[in-house]
């Protein structure tokens, strides 16, 4: 968790648990999994790094202070929260004071702690400073291949090797994903991520596929583990990482992330986004 200024006078009420109820709705991650046959160990290293444009609270002088918010999620935390009831959550925070950034970040870090079943990491951002990282995804983009689409629900069987005797390194993105919203229905818009090394990937095949999950309801965590343990069944890579870009609703977007090798998401922020 990174620390804000000092300390000030002393803790606010707002500063203290127990002060405001939260409205944090956790969901467990092991349904979900269960469901995708992860039952034991994790196949995969990553976190769920969210990002709040529309975070404010008070200073002792009933002041708002404003910032973006970066929060990242480890996946192997217990459980997820849903995205409105963090939405709620972070709202609560406009009429509350708080002595200092410092005090804030602790009042988040023991709720976020309480909800989620593990230690998140909390920062700050300036609010000049949010466009300030890479706003392009590496590798190639699969938008303009021409191919024919039947499937509407996820099926990973279109996935497909083009040459089991070799081994490269690929990179691949779309920004036509989309999914559904298992509360709501609602579509779920994305830019999708796949890097890969091992047996050459059909970039058509990964095309279709992705967009398979045009009618598929679940939440951006889950679509994003469903896509690697697709890839990495069908396509036996030695290394593989998916990223998922969601769009922003409400004030938060979400780019979770999934890897053979690395415990942090790459920080982006897309055009959409």
């Amino acid at each position: 968790m990174t620390e804000g200024e000092g300390e000030g006078a002393g803790p606010s009420p707002a500063d203290r648990p127990g002060a405001f109820a939260s409205p944090l709705r956790s969901i467990e991650r092991r349904c979900a999994r269960a469901a995708s046959g992860l039952t034991g160990a994790l196949p995969f290293r990553g976190e769920d790094l969210w990002t709040g444009y529309e975070f404010s609270w008070l200073n002792v002088r009933g002041k708002p202070e404003i910032a973006g918010l970066r929060l990242a999620i480890p996946c192997n935390s217990a459980s997820i929260v849903e995205s409105k009831s963090l939405k709620l959550y972070l709202n609560s925070f406009a009429d509350q004071p708080f002595a200092s950034a410092a005090h804030l970040l602790r009042r988040l870090d023991a709720d976020l702690r309480a909800a989620l079943g593990a230690a998140p990491r909390i920062e700050l951002l300036n609010i000049e400073r949010l466009n300030q990282v890479p706003s392009q995804l590496p590798g190639v983009c699969l938008d303009s291949l021409e191919i024919d689409i039947a499937e509407r629900e996820c099926n990973p069987e279109l996935l497909r090797l083009t040459d089991r005797r070799r081994s490269i390194s690929q990179a691949f993105h779309t920004h036509l994903f989309r999914s559904l919203c298992p509360m709501t229905g609602q579509p779920d818009w994305a830019s999708v991520l796949v890097q890969h090394s091992g047996p050459p990937m059909d970039p058509e095949g990964l095309l279709q596929y992705l967009i398979s999950f045009r009618r598929h309801a679940a939440f951006h965590e889950d679509v994003v583990e469903r896509i690697f343990i697709d890839l990495l069944r069908r396509c036996r890579p030695k290394r593989l990482q998916v990223l998922g870009c969601f769009l922003r609703r409400g004030g938060l977007d979400i780019n979770p992330f999934r890897s053979t090798d690395a415990e942090r998401a790459p920080l982006l922020r897309l055009p959409r986004q």
